[in-house]
């Protein structure tokens, strides 16, 4: 019972450090971005949080987003871009979590 509560604690209650990690290699649409947790990280949020968690970021100004048309060889999607706040909150976040990991360890 603690473990699960840790798994979710760290996975589903804090998606943004995930979503922003994605996007700091590349643009993704949404549902993308919900394939690329669930490949690398190994968990598998629900398809509505993904949308809220980006939601939510592009209004902190954490995140901003395009349209891409069929013009660019890509489908009409609308595609995340992590901002430069998106990458300082990143940062900020791993160095909270390695700080957090070397007291426990």
């Amino acid at each position: 019972m603690p473990l699960e509560r840790l798994k979710r604690k760290l996975t589903t209650e804090v998606l943004w450090i995930y979503i922003l990690s994605l996007l700091s290699n590349k643009s993704m649409y949404a549902y993308e971005v919900k394939k690329e947790i669930e490949k690398n990280f190994s968990f598998a949020p629900a398809r509505i949080t993904s949308y809220i968690v980006l939601y939510n970021l592009e209004k902190g100004g954490y995140v901003t987003s395009e349209w891409e048309d069929s013009e660019t060889g890509r489908p009409n999607r609308k595609y995340y871009i992590i901002t430069d706040s998106g990458k300082e909150l990143l940062n900020e976040g791993k160095k909270f979590i390695n700080t957090i990991m070397s007291k426990i360890e």
